[in-house]
């Protein structure tokens, strides 16, 4: 059954909008690859699992401030991986070696990120049909405002809401209640979209904002997962099936 597009729509950028931090265990076993040479005796493939597993833990727990950090998260949890590598009895890999290889992949995801298919379109359409937008994303003010002007963003958003320039973000109720205030709209007459279960779907529901999660690679909710989104999508395209001007 088709529903009436809402007043207002705020949508998350990161691999919502942009192809930025999905897959990580892809990209660290391409940037180990790499190094291959350098991480010798130990296969690169181990590496990287090793740097993956601490990268977990450590994002699981992290404050918000980290977010604001990214590069320096980095070089700790590729360092973090070493130190796990050593202590189960491996070869002790050098700190220079990991602070490289840190900064490596962070070129890496710069060079590697572009706008999903179709993005800018829906985009377009939904600004087109009167929905008021917002742009609301995490982390630190210089990094993604960049994106912003990177991919043609800033002119096709009624309001660019950056955790880094604003001092707030999400899954801070604030984050959502001042873009709905800057849009001049309320909860009910808004939908949130986004890749992230707990910031765009579980905080907003909260809130009584209609959340909508961005499942991209089609792999469904984790099986664990307590959140239920009121619809899921794989293409921001998707916004405008089944629904009323």
């Amino acid at each position: 059954m088709a529903v009436k597009l809402p007043r207002a729509m705020l949508i998350d950028m990161d691999d919502t909008i942009l192809s930025a931090y999905g897959r990580p265990e892809i990209a660290w076993n391409h940037i180990a690859g790499e190094f291959a040479d350098e991480l010798k005796p130990l296969p690169p493939q181990q590496v990287a699992a090793a740097v993956l597993i601490f990268a977990r833990k450590f994002w699981s727990t992290a404050e918000p401030v980290w977010r604001l950090k990214l590069e320096e998260a980095r070089r700790l949890t590729v360092k973090g991986g070493f130190d796990a590598l050593a202590t189960a009895g491996h070869v002790r890999l050098p700190e220079e070696l990991a602070i490289r290889i840190a900064d490596r992949f962070t070129a890496y995801r710069e060079e590697e990120m572009f706008v999903f298919p179709g993005a800018h379109d829906a985009i377009d359409e939904l600004k087109a049909r009167g929905v008021k937008l917002a742009l609301v994303t995490n982390g630190a003010a210089e990094t993604q405002r960049a994106k912003v002007e990177r991919f043609a963003l800033a002119h096709r958003f009624d309001h660019i809401q950056i955790e880094g320039e604003h001092g707030f973000g999400k899954p801070e109720e604030r984050a959502y209640l001042h873009a709905m205030e800057t849009l001049g709209v309320s909860a009910p007459d808004t939908w949130m979209v986004g890749d992230n279960l707990e910031w765009e779907i579980a905080a907003p529901q909260r809130l009584g904002i209609y959340s909508i999660w961005m499942d991209v690679h089609g792999e469904g909710l984790p099986p664990q997962s307590t959140v239920k989104p009121d619809r899921i999508i794989r293409s921001l395209s998707e916004l405008l099936t089944d629904t009323l001007p």
